[in-house]
């Protein structure tokens, strides 16, 4: 297994997946890591909602082009989408949110599946039809999107990673 921050560093943005479907040992396993992500005071504001219907799964891809006023698939033909949302009574939800959003990633690369971030959330989940999917999903409260974690099988081999930037690191000692 490679360590931690060997998967740190060789994580990508995954935009080409296959079309089967991950195990559910792998989905349960990047969505415990999910829950380890740190939250202010401990508060836990994140959700997770793992979505693999494929009818679903298309319909959060529509809603989510929509924001965008285009048709084309955001989701890249992911088969996974966890979504990621943070209940804005908790002042961290945010960040909160953002640290999961992390872990899954982070965790997924560490299992050699290919995830990306998918911006958007916050729009899907304020619209009607967003609210509508979550009374549907069950979930009640005044809950943000944070962000659409895709994941699925790599179609293709990550591209290495770009130099980092000069004055990226600043020390003070």
């Amino acid at each position: 297994m490679r360590s931690t921050l060997e998967d740190l560093k060789s994580r990508r943005a995954c935009r080409s997946y296959k079309p089967e479907q991950i195990t559910d040992e792998e989905l349960d396993a990047v969505l415990e890591a999910g829950t380890y992500a740190p939250t202010g005071r401990g508060k836990q504001a994140p959700i997770l909602v793992a979505v693999q219907n494929p009818e679903t799964v298309k319909k959060l891809s529509q809603l989510n082009a929509g924001i965008m006023g285009n048709s084309g698939d955001p989701f890249y033909g992911a088969p996974t989408v966890i979504v990621v949302l943070a209940d804005r009574s908790v002042g961290t939800y945010l960040y909160d949110g953002s640290c999961v959003m992390a872990n899954l990633l982070n965790a997924a690369n560490a299992l050699g599946l290919g995830a990306c971030w998918i911006h958007r959330a916050r729009e899907v989940f304020d619209s009607d039809e967003g609210k509508a999917l979550l009374k549907e999903w069950g979930i009640e409260g005044d809950y943000e999107g944070i962000g659409n974690c895709i994941l699925g099988y790599k179609a293709r081999e990550d591209a290495p990673a770009a130099p980092r930037k000069d004055g990226y690191i600043i020390k003070i000692k």
